[in-house]
């Protein structure tokens, strides 16, 4: 008897379907189950198509997909339909895939189902509310496993996945590691379960292994199914007491990556439907641990990158106290291109291996390269090694500055130093400090200017002279600001991220920082640094999620730096100092801020405004009269009955100012008499080659706490 004969006399068809033609060839029997003349016959796609419910019909093509992938037999029930759109039988379908090329061709059989049995439903294609439910427990879980930053957040959605209609009850992921198989995670089992599974040869006869060998996915349905296939290593899962187990590969980018295993205490047929959900979540599972993996090793990067570019500061240098904070950007590799560096110089006590006794000098330096990528950070660990072999060298603020700008200039004329907007170039604000007296020289390249805490909590932002940032020009002269730094006064120093994160700009960015220094003791460094930090990005580490890590919008680089005094800090005046040059007349508004910022808390409005005025024309009349520039000192001390400002403003000519009676539409000649009218005291004192003029205004009120 032939074989079709046979087949026909159990109801069973033999189809055929090519997938690249488009076209079924179906037996005489195949054809009488779809509801058409028993004959052998050829039909199109669109013709067999019609035969079955369409909901049936759109669960084959991912039934055949699965097949395809796993190289198994393709199964599903499906219901014929007659021209009416009735349902007039249900027909069963079990093919074998045969991949040739791009196309495939589906061989197999159908065969009528009689009657469904009491459990049939869990074996049907998944339609109705079924369907729906598996489609939005893979939305939920992709969606889940998207949000997840770290494989251990990617092994808790993976456990806490609840599959519709078959919950597993042990998972665990696999990896590979060279040509041994190892256990990235699992679920379901204790610590000490692990260990037979933990470093496993790809050679075992374990399923895991195999899948990763093969690529392919191992479904054992049964404990004798386990047995039969791997008897090996029956007995290391017979112990945990399963009834089905699904090993399904992990693969990204057409690799395997490892192995996902699902356990279920209850038996499981494993039909196409629930192959395919557990196929799509290996998938997704897959792409969330290469994701996790990609950003822990940027993070691994990034830290690596901070510790070796950043400077251990070490331990306490004689005479100061140094804290000093980095924070990358949010996005990318979290590197960039901003630094802060302490330089021990040559000489004194500061110099490596000295007596810890007697004078020393330290450099301070903070930068930042434009961007905020590898090659920002690459080119930052170039210049701040430039940067400290110049200051050994011993050159002074402004050599080294010029050097280093020619430096830069040099390593990034080129492609491949250019960023998308033209050649790079980085900020940047070099100090050298004598240890001993307080002074402190300063040259600037673009970068905000720095601050000082005083012992009274007064914070004033110390304008300096600068130049172009560096890079841009080769031949840009940095020109030298000095200042004076007494113990207990606090000197910040910082880059722009630290002011304008936040939707700030620079002057509402500093309003901001002043109030966290002027609300700050002055004595725990450490924490005023973290204070600073915290209120830009919120605490904690800089790996936080949430809506604060939205507001890393650069990186942010601070260094505090404080003179220890010797003993309980002397009541000292609050002095601000400053030169400005005939080439810089716009100064002029920069030292009315000073006043403000200098009496910030002074008790009379109006005598605020009249220093602001009188010190406007005094420096206007230098810059106006004479050839030479203009020494600002202002200095608020305590007085027998209340604070008193004195303001001195120096140039070198002998020519001493005089009164003058301007008329009504004279636009000059009015200092003296302002000063008359609003000092309290004023005078003009020849000074060898050179002359000063000041005045002082008395605070009404009495002493109690005017000097802190």
């Amino acid at each position: 008897m032939r074989t079709e004969d046979v087949l026909a006399a159990i109801a069973t068809g033999l189809w055929r379907w090519d997938n690249a033609s488009g076209t079924f060839s179906l037996d005489a029997e195949a054809a009488r189950l779809l509801g058409l003349p028993a004959e052998p016959v050829r039909l199109s796609e669109a013709a067999v198509r019609s035969r079955f419910h369409p909901v049936d019909w759109n669960e084959i093509g991912s039934v055949v997909n699965l097949a395809v992938a796993e190289e198994t037999l393709a199964e599903s029930r499906l219901r014929i339909m007659d021209e009416h759109g009735r349902v007039i039988r249900t027909v069963r379908s079990r093919s074998k895939p045969l991949v040739e090329g791009t196309g495939h061709q589906l061989v197999g059989t159908l065969q009528e189902v009689a009657g469904q049995a009491p459990d049939a439903a869990s074996r049907t294609p998944v339609t109705g509310d079924w369907r729906r439910s598996r489609e939005a427990f893979l939305l939920d879980a992709g969606r889940a496993l998207a949000e997840a930053r770290s494989t251990a957040e990617v092994l808790r959605v993976a456990a806490s996945l609840s599959m519709p209609g078959f919950s597993p009850d042990g998972l665990a992921v696999f990896g590979v590691a060279g040509d041994r198989l190892t256990i990235i995670g699992h679920h379901g089992q204790s610590q000490d379960d692990e260990g037979p599974f933990a470093s496993m040869s790809l050679d075992t006869d374990y399923p895991a292994a195999e899948v990763v060998r093969t690529g392919r996915a191992i479904y054992l349905p049964s404990p004798e199914e386990y047995l039969r296939r791997f008897p090996v290593t029956w007995p290391l899962a017979r112990r945990f007491g399963r009834r089905s187990w699904a090993f399904v590969p992990l693969v990204v980018a057409g690799r395997t990556m490892g192995a996902w295993m699902a356990a279920f205490k209850h038996p499981v047929a494993f039909t196409p439907d629930e192959r395919s959900v557990l196929t799509t979540v290996a998938r997704m599972l897959a792409q969330a641990l290469a994701r996790a993996g990609v950003a822990e090793s940027e993070r691994e990067l990034s830290l690596g990158l901070q510790r070796t570019m950043m400077p251990v500061l070490g331990p306490g240098i004689p005479g100061i106290r140094v804290a000093a904070r980095y924070v990358p950007t949010g996005g990318g590799l979290q590197v960039g291109g901003d630094w802060y560096d302490v330089i021990r110089l040559p000489g004194g006590a500061s110099r490596p291996g000295g007596d810890g006794g007697g004078a020393g000098r330290i450099a301070l330096v903070i930068g930042d390269v434009q961007g905020h990528d590898v090659r920002a950070a690459g080119l930052m660990g170039q210049l701040r090694i430039a940067l400290r072999a110049y200051a050994s060298e011993g050159h002074r603020p402004d050599a080294v500055l010029s050097r280093a700008s020619r430096f830069l200039y040099g390593i990034t004329d080129g492609d491949d130093g250019e960023s998308e907007n033209g050649p790079r170039f980085a900020t940047c604000l070099y100090l050298e400090v004598d240890l001993e007296t307080g002074t402190v020289d300063i040259a600037r390249a673009g970068h905000p200017d720095p601050a000082v805490r005083m012992n009274d909590g007064t914070v004033l932002l110390r304008p300096t002279a600068g130049g172009l940032p560096l890079g841009i020009d080769p031949d840009t002269d940095y020109p030298t600001t000095r200042l004076t730094l007494d113990p207990g006064e606090t000197l910040m120093i910082c880059t722009d991220g630290l002011l304008e994160t936040g939707g700030h700009d620079l002057d509402s960015g500093w309003e901001r920082v002043r109030k966290l220094l002027e609300s700050h003791d002055g004595e725990d460094l450490e924490q005023l640094a973290d204070t600073l930090v915290e209120a830009v990005h919120g605490p904690g580490s800089h790996h936080t999620t949430g809506p604060l890590a939205d507001r890393r919008e650069d990186d942010i680089a601070v260094l505090l730096l404080s003179r220890r005094p010797a003993g309980t800090v002397r009541e000292t005046p609050r002095r601000t100092l400053m030169t400005i040059a005939q080439a810089e007349p716009e100064r002029i508004a920069e030292a009315r801020e000073q006043m403000r910022q200098l009496l910030h808390d002074w008790a009379d409005g109006d005598q605020l405004d009249s220093a602001v005025l009188m010190v406007s024309e005094m420096v206007t009349n230098v810059l106006v009269h004479t050839d030479g520039d203009a020494l600002l000192v202002a200095e608020v001390a305590c007085g027998e009955t209340s604070r008193r400002l004195r303001v001195e403003v120096s140039d070198t000519s002998d020519e001493l100012p005089h009164r003058r009676h301007p008329g009504e539409m004279a636009s000059s000649g009015r200092g003296l008499v302002l000063m008359e009218m609003l000092a309290h005291a004023w005078g003009v004192d020849p000074r060898g080659e050179g002359k000063s003029i000041w005045f002082e205004l008395d605070e009404p009120g009495t002493t109690e706490g005017c000097c802190g």
